[in-house]
């Protein structure tokens, strides 16, 4: 049950009703490109207060892509800290950040947090090992199981693994002992 809210058209066109349900859809996609930019701004916020308590510079950058707000701290001598052994800091601090925003906006965030390029460096060495694994897959025909990872890492691994025919992968364990095992297709 739609109601017409206007009528779309010049004098050569036929004119088409456009719906209740037609500006809903942009107001939503709309809606939800103002939370992601809510979220970053509240993220942003929310770590330069941390870096003020700890006394550390860094640089706080705020973007939206692919659906999720993406917020990275560069600049700073000391950022390696936040990173900390495997980037399990760096982990910590996404949730503690994911909560910050979640309580000032009432819905569960997808936040992603980089410090000191810490996530894009990894991300390239996990392609690698998911493209290199799933080539020595392919070619001895055994199964390999990886270290334990976190889900960041998995989905970097899973995709790469993904490109190389012959081979699949999926996870098995579980967290914070859950790894990836490339299989023969």
């Amino acid at each position: 049950m739609s109601e017409t809210a206007e009528v779309v058209g010049t004098e050569q066109d036929e004119a088409v009703p456009a719906t209740a349900e037609d500006e809903t859809e942009e107001t939503d996609a709309g809606s939800d490109d103002d939370l992601l930019v809510q979220e970053g701004d509240i993220a942003g916020d929310y770590l330069e207060r941390l870096l003020d308590i700890l006394d550390y510079d860094g640089d706080i950058d705020l973007d939206v892509e692919a659906g999720r707000a993406i917020v990275s701290i560069d600049g700073g001598e000391d950022l390696d800290k936040l990173v900390g052994p495997r980037g399990n800091v760096l982990e910590s601090l996404q949730e503690l950040t994911r909560l910050a925003v979640q309580q000032e906006t009432g819905t569960r965030s997808r936040l992603m947090l980089d410090i000191a390029g810490w996530r894009a460096g990894r991300r390239e060495e996990l392609r690698e090992l998911g493209r290199s694994t799933a080539e020595s897959v392919a070619q001895s025909g055994e199964k390999v199981r990886l270290q334990p990872m976190s889900p960041f890492e998995r989905k970097v691994v899973h995709d790469a693994v993904a490109t190389v025919e012959g081979v699949t992968s999926e996870s098995e364990g579980e967290e914070p002992k859950r790894r990836v095992v490339v299989l023969p297709a």
